[in-house]
């Protein structure tokens, strides 16, 4: 252990709730912890161990989290370690948000491939691909250790690509790993409120692939008011996706795709984007973490301050590019408040303390979609309660969408299989049969480049 970072006031009376934060030098931490913290109830955390391999990365958010704790009566104690088995003996609750190969490794993903004209996104496209080929070896070690270490734990899975490295870990952990992600609700709540409807009520009819879903309906009270949302171009427009793809594409697909799909149904638009700027996203947010890590460890730095401002910055400038591209101008404020705290938070008192609850997830399919088979993972809603997340039944995907659902889905499983097996060619074909990849030389040559600035990549023969 490296420290306990923050001294808490008298241990509460009860069990001891212990929640594990793989990637705990992370930026995004004091989100989760600030959840934490305001949450009173019966059975909450009462222990967060951090755990990163950066010591002084650890250091850094300890300091956050220190002050976001001051004057909180007697909040979550806070531990940090650099031993993974440390970290995970003990646990409850398992969150999974690691970056292998760091801000670097997502910017030489972006470079390479826009080298090449295509997407170098960490989750859309060649980049995607690349980081999910680092990342699933060192997802399934994890699911392993802890299946050994703590095998009644919940694994919740933050790190990206989410779907992807939630199926990998799903495959020694079954359904207890479940992956989350912000941007569904995200758009949820923008359609609602674009409504009129208060989204804690709405019923979100969401399906699809993590970063690759659509809303299709969302019913209050019973009535699926997003035809009246369809039939209205300026209302259509008044919200982030309606700018960014435009009410004409919106009405002729008839559902509003997650933001992510904008990759897609404008590629040329954002590879061009991407090229154009300055910084691409992964080089602009290693500088500016880079910056913030260095000076929250300097003596009299006020921490939280500082991070508060880092991260208004940081999620300001979130899918610049692609908001340019499109002419959709600036964030709302509302959508600058983050999410996927939220998201965890409720997914954990769920299962927690069996307070059900309908959340949008990252599951095994268990038949959901008749077209994917029954253990691919799929972002749809579900019932949690503490039996873990049930997808609820969902109607088919329309030809389009199930078209590029498939595709996307083959291409998870070809890096899977090249984790796993270390082959090149498998590799190779994951790249070359993404439908944002357009020639197998290209994915070759991709291979080439992402082999030669990744370590980690050096499995692949």
């Amino acid at each position: 252990m490296i420290g306990t970072g923050i001294e808490t006031g008298a241990r509460r009376k009860g069990a001891d709730v212990r929640l594990t934060i793989l990637g705990g030098g992370g930026f995004r931490v004091p989100l989760v912890y600030g959840a934490l913290l305001g949450d009173r109830a019966e059975g909450r955390v009462t222990h967060v161990v951090l755990h990163d391999l950066d010591a002084a990365r650890l250091k850094a958010v300890t300091r956050v989290l220190a002050e976001q704790a001051a004057g909180v009566p007697d909040a979550p104690e806070v531990t940090a370690t650099t031993d993974l088995d440390e970290a995970l003996r003990g646990a409850g609750f398992v969150f999974s948000a690691i970056r292998v190969g760091g801000l670097q490794g997502r910017a030489d993903d972006e470079r390479v491939a826009l080298a090449e004209g295509v997407l170098g996104q960490e989750t859309v496209g060649a980049g995607g691909i690349a980081y999910g080929l680092r990342t699933v070896p060192v997802a399934v070690d994890i699911a392993r250790r802890v299946a050994r270490l703590a095998p009644d734990a919940w694994v919740i899975n933050f790190t990206n690509p989410a779907g992807l490295v939630t199926e990998a870990m799903s495959r020694h952990l079954g359904d207890r790993v479940i992956g989350i992600c912000d941007s569904p609700v995200g758009l949820g709540r923008r359609i609602a409120r674009v409504l009129g409807a208060d989204p804690e009520k709405a019923w979100i009819d969401y399906v699809g692939l993590n970063h690759l879903g659509w809303v299709r309906g969302l019913r209050v009270a019973g009535r699926d008011e997003l035809p009246r949302l369809l039939a209205d171009p300026a209302l259509l427009g008044s919200f982030e996706e309606g700018r960014l793809f435009g009410p004409d594409w919106l009405r002729s697909l008839g559902a509003i795709p997650n933001e992510y799909l904008h990759y897609y149904y404008f590629n040329r638009e954002a590879v061009r984007a991407y090229q154009a700027a300055d910084l691409t996203r992964g080089a602009f947010l290693r500088d500016q973490q880079a910056g913030f890590y260095a000076q929250a460890l300097r003596p009299g730095t006020r921490a939280l301050e500082l991070w508060n401002r880092t991260r208004a910055e940081r999620e300001a400038t979130y899918m610049a590019e692609n908001r340019e591209a499109a002419g959709a101008g600036e964030r709302e404020a509302d959508d600058l408040s983050g999410g996927y705290e939220k998201v965890a938070l409720a997914l954990m008192r769920a299962v927690a303390r069996n307070e059900r609850a309908t959340l949008i997830l990252n599951v095994r399919n268990r038949g959901t979609l008749s077209v994917l088979d029954p253990e691919a993972v799929i972002e749809v809603p579900c019932l949690v309660d503490a039996s873990g997340a049930h997808p609820m039944a969902v109607d088919p995907l329309p030809g389009h969408a199930t078209g590029l659902v498939c595709a996307v889905k083959a291409v998870e499983r070809d890096v899977l299989e090249a984790a796993e097996s270390g082959s090149r060619a498998t590799a190779v074909r994951a790249f070359a049969l993404h439908p944002l990849v357009d020639s197998v030389n290209v994915a070759k040559r991709l291979v080439d480049g992402y082999t030669a600035v990744h370590p980690g990549l050096a499995y692949l023969r």
